[in-house]
């Protein structure tokens, strides 16, 4: 069995949960290869440490000793927002490096975008990067959009798409988390949720989506004025002429983690959404009727542990998408490639510029 090296730069809460996934692999899948936990870094030397001790790897090291090293060969970009860029210039130098894993969003400014597009056009066809947006490997929604790439709906005339949280509404939750309250596009809802909703968009339509208006909403008084907490963003997608709007949200009250898709058709419509995530649903016009399509945890003819009835979760999408960042044995997967962050990246930019000018338009006396 081919066995691969891996590099965390960063020891967080997402880490632990890719460091979960790399070691289900071998659960799910006969022919993914051995992950060997071999070194990860993080700015404090005590969570490094601690990381290390607790989830098997053999090494925490500085950052400057992470990116001399010569062994790793997969390296996971997990730290804050906008590291993200830096680190993934620096995991380009590493000499052994084959496979990045980047968590979004891949950066924070028109610059770093500018310049990713210029080191997207001299990287190695041998190194493969893999955006975080794992929701795209969710059972339901592979095969939700499976089945609207069939075409058996028709054309898309609308579509509504919502990400939901509301653990910002807590003023203690917002006191932990002071860093995360800095403007789009580096913080805020959009950024951190909505992304992963202009992903599923664009692999459900195509990464021409072009956004046309934001507007923004909810103010607290221990939150900077330009913290996106909930915005809504009107989309037009130029191939099919489709229109629709996104809404992402961190101060929804009782959502607790819900993605919400709806499609609307010349022929029929799609429906999918996190509280029923066994399944999505489909309407064909002049039927008179919803169709529930069960899905579970079947990722046939891939792998169907336990069984293809079971529940899915937010986890199982995880280790999916590691199995295909190092296998790609997926033909009817939506991989998330470095231009589809740069192009997801793009709306949460525009949107950024959108919701500066609806604040200065409608909410200054």
């Amino acid at each position: 069995m081919q066995k691969i090296k891996i590099g965390f730069l960063g020891a967080g809460g997402i880490a632990r949960a890719h460091a979960y996934a790399l070691q289900s692999l071998k659960f799910y899948y006969s022919d993914a290869p051995e992950p060997v936990c071999e070194l990860v870094t993080s700015a404090r030397k005590e969570s490094r440490e601690a990381f290390a001790a607790n989830y098997g790897f053999s090494q925490a090291k500085p950052m400057e000793e992470f990116i001399s090293n010569k062994e790793v060969e997969a390296v996971f970009i997990l730290g804050p927002n906008h590291s993200h860029f830096e680190h993934l210039k620096l995991a380009l130098q590493m000499p052994k490096v084959k496979y990045i894993y980047l968590e979004k969003p891949v950066c924070a400014s028109l610059q770093e975008e500018n310049e990713i597009q210029n080191l997207a056009e001299n990287i190695s066809g041998d190194i493969k990067i893999q955006v975080g947006f794992q929701y795209l490997q969710t059972s339901a929604v592979r095969e939700a959009r499976q089945f609207w790439k069939s075409g058996i709906l028709g054309k898309a005339i609308h579509f509504d798409l919502k990400y939901y949280h509301g653990d910002y509404l807590r003023p203690e939750y917002r006191e932990e988390r002071v860093s995360r309250l800095s403007p789009a596009p580096d913080g805020g809802a959009m950024a951190d949720l909505g992304s992963h909703g202009i992903s599923l968009l664009m692999a459900f339509f195509n990464e021409k989506l072009r956004i046309t208006g934001a507007l923004q909403g909810g103010e607290f008084h221990d939150v900077p004025a330009g913290s996106d907490l909930f915005s809504s963003i009107s989309l037009f997608d130029p191939e099919s002429h489709a229109v629709g709007n996104l809404s992402a949200s961190r101060i929804s009250s009782g959502s607790g983690d819900l993605i919400n898709l709806e499609i609307y058709a010349d022929k029929g419509a799609l429906r999918y959404s996190s509280q029923n995530p066994t399944y999505f649903e489909y309407h064909l016009e002049g039927s008179d009727q919803w169709i529930k399509k069960m899905v579970g945890s079947h990722y046939k003819p891939i792998s169907s542990f336990p069984s293809g009835h079971v529940p899915p979760g937010w986890l199982r999408s995880m280790v999916h998408a590691h199995y295909i960042f190092f296998t790609q044995h997926d033909p009817d997967a939506f991989i998330p490639d470095l231009n589809h962050g740069l192009a997801v990246q793009r709306i949460v930019r525009e949107t950024a510029e959108h919701l500066l000018t609806f604040r200065n338009h409608f909410t200054h006396d």
